[in-house]
């Protein structure tokens, strides 16, 4: 075996961590008959010679010698040797890359991936052989592979359809399955005889669970072909599933390249470890792969809400535990990417909290967390939680500061009073927990009792290093509470602040002396100090300066000179201020109309709403804001409040245009594939409740001309 392996220059390579002098010993490990030693050679495959789906010359080098692992009967484990094989080669290029805008070690990365499609696309007729291979792990994972990589991809087609009737395992059957939507995908002239195929496999007398993968694949590859009743078919399929008989317990010894679960558990890797986790929870279910065929259906059905609302709240009612969990988290990706009617969906999911399984319960909690006040039909059930379990109004973290639990912050982001007890609580703790004051912002005045224990902790902080992350919570729940009497309290803190993250915790005071108003009267001197400065911090302070006196005269010449300075973040805070101080400071208004055309768009949506503030002209800054709302989508919110406040006849008919448009879009408006913020879903629900508003027009002020 690995003919030629010491011939090759591994120590003239590299990889993710260095030298790849270390690759010969991984590709060893593969072969080894311990399974530990196996774990931990491909564990350092993915983390250091396919870092993160990188393509190394070391990773090239490799190739060949995969591929003999792969096709050698007497190694274990060859299963996770054709994934590996298949992640390498399946990178899938973007034709529309112009090589002219990459670097040289990007070009570098682009050719080596090419050459890694090619290599083992070269080498991919033996996944030929390996679909009927008597290690069930290689025929699961073969199919893919072939779909993945094969340049003939009719003829894997037409062996999926020949080797199902004869596979005998109902995991690698789904696998062929999903093999043939993957090139339904990626070879559309070959989509409508993968459909023919998949339509029959979902409509015959075949078992539900080889049903609904045909059904999945449809989904992802052509929904056309969906049957218009999907909804009743799959939820009939799973209710089949749930009254199926129970999954056997394994017995004897298992079959060659299957090792005992216990075999595995030896490797502390990485790999091993996720490999352990799934196992865990996969033996708890009698159907494991039933949730990665309802995900795949999901992303068929795509913009279908009403369809997927209805799937998931039949799933929601499922005496199946584990069917409900799968439910509520594949609930949370459709709320969170997508705009529907999701009231019973929410109910259905606030029930799931009273629930005896744990992680169940758990996930509920966290799908409610990030929705704010879409959560509201499972307010009762939210409190009933919070009441229940005090134990759980704090988490603990074993790095960082603590946290409030989730039903704790989803009770709160609906404003609701029933969570005053546990944030009263949670002020009372030695560290008080990072989040408090955000909690508070949402309650907005019905946290107003909770204003004595905020000004008392906040006198309790020590000014030394750590006051930073004692003090921010405090100061970010009275500036929500607009909390005056706690202005002598604040003014300590921004007299005394460290040197160690000063200017934040500087930053922080001076925003809650300025939420305060006249009402922090007695700091004007120190905040008249401070505006005498120079940089940011003068801004802030002439901006709560003019918040606590209105004192237009001291403080219009210190942002004025703030829009001189060459920092876009420094320029943007001195526009938002001189927009607070309206026609006062209308002498710098050539000076904000300079920046309309500003390279950074944040700068130049700030320059444009406060140019209206001071001049009320909004014929001159709207085409500026909706410009940016098209390139931008995390401006438009701001840009909707300014449009808000206009009303449709300041803003005029392009405006009114691109609101009806928002209004219409059934995709939420910052929804991204591979990451997601908690506060997306309550941001995009504000910018519809700012675009009726804007449309409804009874906040205009200003002129059009």
């Amino acid at each position: 075996m690995f003919t030629g392996i010491e011939e090759v220059d591994w120590a003239s390579m590299k990889h993710a961590y260095g030298p790849a002098d270390d690759v010969p010993g991984l590709l060893y490990g593969l072969a080894s008959p311990d399974p530990a030693e196996r774990e931990s050679a491909l564990d350092g495959m993915y983390g250091a010679v396919h870092h993160q789906g990188n393509v190394y010359a070391c990773t090239l080098a490799c190739i060949p010698f995969l591929f003999e692992l792969a096709a050698d009967p007497g190694v274990r484990d060859r299963g996770s040797i054709v994934e590996l094989l298949t992640s390498i080669g399946g990178i899938d290029l973007d034709e529309d890359e112009e090589v002219d805008e990459l670097d040289e070690d990007e070009i570098e990365g682009v050719a080596n991936y090419a050459m890694a499609s090619a290599a083992v696309s070269a080498g991919s007729p033996v996944f030929f052989e390996l679909v009927a291979d008597e290690d069930p792990g290689v025929r699961l994972a073969a199919p893919l592979a072939l779909a993945t990589l094969h340049a003939r991809p009719a003829a894997v087609l037409t062996l999926l359809r020949e080797r199902l009737p004869v596979e005998a395992d109902d995991e690698v059957q789904l696998a062929l399955v999903e093999a043939a939507g993957r090139i339904a995908l990626r070879h559309r002239q070959l989509a409508e005889r993968a459909a023919d195929w998949l339509s029959r496999l979902a409509a015959e007398a075949y078992p539900p669970g080889l049903r609904l993968a045909a059904l999945a694949q449809l989904a992802r590859s052509t929904p056309e072909a969906l049957p218009g009743d999907v909804v009743r078919v799959v939820s009939g399929l799973l209710r089949e599933l749930r009254a199926g008989p129970a999954r056997p317990e394994p017995a004897g010894d298992p079959p060659c390249g299957d090792e005992a679960t216990t075999d595995r558990a030896t490797a502390p890797t990485l790999v091993g470890q996720l490999r352990e986790l799934s196992a865990e929870e996969s033996a708890a279910r009698g159907t494991p792969w039933a949730t990665d065929l309802l995900r795949t259906l999901h992303v068929g059905l795509d913009d279908r809400v009403a369809d997927r609302t209805a799937l998931l709240s039949d799933q929601l009612r499922s005496p199946d535990a584990w069917q409900r969990v799968d439910a509520v988290r594949m609930s949370s990706g459709l709320m969170r990417a997508w705009r529907g009617s999701y009231e019973d969906l929410v109910r259905l999911i606030g029930v799931q909290l009273a629930d005896p399984e744990p992680r169940l319960a758990e996930a509920a909690s966290y799908a409610l967390e990030d929705l704010f006040g879409l959560a509201a039909p499972a307010g009762d059930a939210l409190a009933a939680r919070v009441a229940a379990d005090p134990g759980a109004w704090v988490k603990e973290w074993p790095s960082g500061p603590p946290g409030l639990g989730s039903s704790v912050k989803a009770l709160a982001g609906l404003g609701d009073a029933r969570v005053l007890p546990a944030l009263a609580a949670a002020l009372e703790r030695p560290e008080v927990p990072h989040d408090v004051g955000f909690a508070i912002r949402c309650l907005g005045g019905t946290a107003a009792p909770l204003a004595g224990a905020l000004r008392r902790r906040l006198g309790e902080v020590g000014l030394d290093e750590g006051a930073y992350d004692r003090a921010s919570p405090l100061l970010a729940g009275l500036t929500a509470l607009r909390a005056g009497e706690a202005a002598p309290e604040v003014l300590r803190v921004l007299r005394g602040a460290p040197e160690y993250r000063g200017e934040w915790l500087r930053t922080a005071a001076l925003r809650a002396l300025g939420s305060f108003g006249p009402a922090a009267h007695c700091a004007v001197p120190e905040l008249r100090r401070l505006a005498r400065g120079t940089g940011t911090g003068a801004t802030e302070a002439a901006e709560a300066l003019w918040a606590v006196t209105g004192d237009a005269d001291t403080v219009l010449p210190v942002l004025a000179e703030g829009l001189g300075t060459g920092q876009a973040r420094d320029c943007r805070a001195a526009v938002g201020a001189l927009g607070a101080l309206g026609p006062r400071a209308g002498a710098v208004a050539p000076r904000l109309r300079a920046l309309l055309a500003h390279e950074e768009v944040w700068l130049r949506v700030e320059a444009a709403i406060a140019l209206w503030e001071i001049s009320g002209r909004a014929a001159e800054v709207v085409p500026v804001l909706l410009s940016a709302w098209e390139k931008n989508c995390h401006v438009r919110v701001r840009v909707a409040e300014c449009l808000a406040r206009m009303g449709p006849g300041g803003a005029g008919s392009d405006a009114t245009r691109v609101l009806r448009a928002e209004l219409l879009s059934v995709r939420r408006h910052k929804a991204m594939d591979g990451g997601y913020g908690s506060h997306d879903t309550h941001e995009d629900e504000k910018l519809l409740a700012l675009c009726r508003r804007a449309l409804t027009g009874h906040t205009g002020r200003g002129t059009t001309s």
